[in-house]
């Protein structure tokens, strides 16, 4: 009897769990990159992060992803702490939404939403397409688990002792840490919060008792993030934290509130929900989230500060010249699929200024033959080589996970960024080549010469400016600029082969001088080359 109960239910479970996380990561594979933009956009102060954290954690159904996103995102200094309390707090509203679904009563649409996302899914091409056939599914699939669920907690309601044992518990300090543990392994409040109100509308639960599940539940969420930010630096754990502190302080708070008052907010809950127990769980749920973030908003600086004092210090600074180490991938940096594309972007743009001014410091090695430059030079392009390959490997691994539609299109073009800024570093090495071979034979360049060196230099790291800027954010304008700084920078090239060729014929300038200077100049035409590829690889992937 009891196993033929136990085994819909625990299979129900399955289904609700399997097909939240295949609607959750349906949703960020197919949004996440303009969800990303959002919450870069919209956090520029608290009120605006609270909104865009809520409308976020409602469309990908999990605070926890939320907010792990956001440590992954202060992790990366994408975003600061003080941006990241809003976003924190809205996202705390925004999983009630979860439990306002499981509420109504859609399991009757399930088959039908789900046979919907199959066919999304086996008929149709485009990836963005595929990607809303797996959300309509997994929501397809939860609603059938929620639907087994149910049936099989009708019977359990049938067992005197097994009811008797739900019934019975009336402690308020178990029934928070009932709903703690309970989340902390299913990782999401909202499975935790579905559970209470399936079993309160069986009559399995009492209104108080849920009241003190939903408080654990709220804790319990934390967990998450938590994890997230074993791995990461100390900016990560205190974002973290912000998110424990607000669930604790706001649990006490409530906790405190129903001590003394637990029959006026029944009667409260009550009163809004009707008599659907469902329902009144659902909205308790909501308001109590809502409260906390009313009491709790205009203490948000307080809770920064507070974090601050929990987590002390600072980490290791890396400068963009750190010898063999990565700044925004590996080590320390959290690994999420919906910031991992953007690291990548701050990483290779870093090793781009490296190649830049290493390719600055050898055309100075070249013309006054300074013996630190030529050393320096050679030991930067030994670090745009590591750089070069823990990049490529990186992509490598993120290439096989589950990123966004967006992130995983650009993966091919940016390997080529790699690989163009890596051979701009080659060019800086052939530059510093070229001043250990003008210092060996003791050969020089004309004045003339040196003139029109420097005058293609400077073409040259405006280009390279530009594409950066470029590469990070697509500018039409930029990109207008950019093509025609090339035609000039190639018109340039050409007239000063010519000239060289002119000044070879009279004499002003050695043999040996003479072919260093032609390869340095076709050098750097081939370096601005680069550039515009790295402009354009974004855009033309778009």
């Amino acid at each position: 009897m009891l196993a033929g109960i136990l085994m819909p239910l625990f299979g129900g479970l399955a289904l609700f769990l399997f097909g939240m996380h295949v609607m959750s990561e349906g949703i960020e594979k197919a949004a996440g990159a303009k969800m990303r933009s959002i919450l870069e956009f919209f956090t520029t102060n608290r009120f605006t992060g609270m909104l865009v954290g809520l409308f976020f954690t409602a469309v990908i159904q999990s605070s926890s992803a939320c907010t792990a996103l956001v440590v992954a995102f202060v992790n990366s200094n994408l975003m600061t702490l003080s941006q990241a309390v809003g976003v924190i707090f809205g996202s705390n509203i925004g999983t009630t939404v979860t439990s306002q679904l499981v509420s109504f009563n859609l399991s009757a649409y399930a088959p039908a939403i789900s046979l919907l996302g199959v066919i999304c899914l086996l008929f149709i091409k485009k990836p963005f397409v595929k990607k809303i056939g797996e959300v309509l599914i997994g929501f397809g699939v939860l609603f059938m688990g929620l639907t087994n669920m149910k049936d099989a907690m009708g019977g359990i309601k049938e067992m005197p002792v097994i009811s008797e044992a739900f019934t019975s518990l009336t402690s308020p300090v178990l029934a928070i840490l009932l709903g703690l543990v309970i989340t902390t392994i299913v990782q999401s409040s909202s499975v935790t919060v579905s559970i209470t109100l399936l079993m309160a509308s069986q009559g399995l639960l009492g209104l108080p008792i849920c009241l003190y599940i939903i408080l654990g539940c709220n804790i319990g969420a934390c967990s998450t993030a938590m994890l997230a930010s074993l791995s990461g630096n100390k900016m990560a754990k205190r974002a973290a934290l912000i998110h424990l502190l607000f669930n604790v302080i706001g649990t006490i708070i409530m906790f405190i509130i129903l001590q003394f008052s637990m029959p006026l907010v029944v009667k409260g809950i009550e009163a809004i929900s009707g008599n659907d127990m469902g329902r009144c769980v659902a909205n308790a749920h909501t308001i109590f989230k809502i409260f906390q973030v009313v009491i709790l908003f205009p203490f948000g600086g307080l809770l920064v500060k507070l974090t601050y004092l929990l987590v002390p210090g600072e980490d290791e600074k890396i400068g963009y010249r750190a010898n063999m180490q990565l700044k925004y991938i590996g080590g320390k940096n959290i690994f999420s699929p919906a910031t991992a594309v953007v690291e990548v972007i701050k990483e290779l743009d870093r090793m781009a200024t490296l190649a830049s001014e290493n390719l600055n410091r050898a055309m100075n090695a070249l013309i006054t033959l300074d013996d630190d430059d030529i050393n320096e030079a050679y030991e930067v392009e030994k670090n745009i080589n590591y750089l070069n390959k823990e990049i490529t490997h990186y992509l490598v691994k993120i290439s096989q996970t589950n990123l966004p539609v967006e992130d995983a299109k650009s993966i091919g073009s940016l390997f080529h960024v790699v690989n163009d800024i890596e051979r701009i570093g080659d060019h800086a090495e052939n530059a510093v080549d070229a001043a250990v071979q003008r210092k060996k034979d003791g050969s020089s360049f004309s004045p003339a010469a040196m003139k029109e060196l420097g005058e293609l230099l400077d073409m040259v790291n405006n280009i390279i400016h530009l594409a950066q800027e470029t590469f990070e954010k697509t500018d039409e304008t930029k990109m207008q600029e950019i093509s025609l700084l090339e035609d000039q920078i190639d018109l340039k090239e050409r007239e000063i082969q010519q000239n060289h060729v002119e000044r070879m014929a009279n004499g002003t300038c050695s043999a040996e001088a003479g072919m260093i200077f032609s390869d340095i100049i076709s050098g750097l035409e081939r370096v601005a080359d680069h550039a515009v590829n790295i402009a354009f690889c974004m855009y033309d992937n778009a």
